[in-house]
């Protein structure tokens, strides 16, 4: 297991130094800006309490039990973020009054297709996993949620300061829970650090962390190119605070 977490380490350094990080860390842009990519983001933190339940969760495995049993109760506490994005939605201003269809059309359109792709190839990689390998996708998941909430987290904490709001899914109280490693704890993850993997369980791990760090890597594009087609504008009041007026 050394082996995949050093390609999970490797493949998150790179991850975090693609440009929509730059443009999150970037304090010429307002801060509501930085997070305008928030709808686009809906299909897939939305599946995520399925992903949790459904796909990585087992209850009766009987294969690498001790892993799955560890899996399971991480993803009990993990299928609880969903709500904490719709809270942010609306403190974000970004939870416009849509027909129902709108909404559909919105979340299977052109501009969240890679959203969609991440939803579907997350669920195909793991689904028949066994637990090791689900581990690993895991484990490439949180690494990959600690690069996106510390950026996040900068851009809240710019926002508490103008709005006086806390914000549960971009802000610091998820960058907390979200410790980059599935079991949070250094005694944990040097517990899995000594997992001996056979030949064809890292073969399909390393595959498994590659595809999902590839689609992710993409995905950081659309979310990207969706924010600077959908510029927030803002007007100046007392103090140059800056307020949300409207999103395009």
């Amino acid at each position: 297991m050394q082996e995949v977490l050093k390609l999970i380490e490797s493949n998150k350094q790179k991850f975090a130094t693609l440009p929509l990080f730059e443009y999150m860390y970037d304090c010429k842009i307002e801060p509501k800006q930085r997070l305008a990519f928030a709808p686009c983001m809906s299909h897939f933190i939305m599946s995520f309490t399925d992903f949790n339940k459904y796909v990585f969760r087992a209850e009766n495995c009987q294969s690498n039990r001790k892993v799955q049993e560890m899996i399971n109760e991480h993803t009990k506490e993990d299928e609880s973020h969903s709500p904490w994005f719709l809270v942010d939605l609306e403190l974000l201003k970004l939870n416009p009054i849509k027909s129902f269809t709108d909404v559909l059309e919105f979340l299977w359109g052109e501009e969240t297709k890679i959203t969609r792709q991440i939803t579907y190839q997350v669920a195909g990689l793991t689904l028949q996993a066994e637990p090791i390998v689900k581990l690993a996708a895991i484990e490439a998941l949180e690494a990959m949620g600690n690069v996106f909430f510390t950026a996040s987290s900068k851009v809240t904490s710019e926002l508490r300061s103008i709005t006086q709001k806390e914000y549960a899914y971009f802000g610091e109280s998820h960058l907390e829970v979200e410790t980059g490693h599935t079991m949070g704890t250094s005694e944990v993850e040097s517990c899995f650090a000594k997992i001996k993997l056979t030949e064809e369980q890292q073969k399909q791990a390393s595959y498994v962390v590659e595809a999902i760090f590839k689609i992710f890597s993409e995905w950081t594009y659309e979310l990207l190119t969706y924010a600077h087609n959908h510029p927030i504008e803002f007007v100046n009041i007392k103090n140059s605070n800056l307020v949300l007026i409207a999103c395009k």
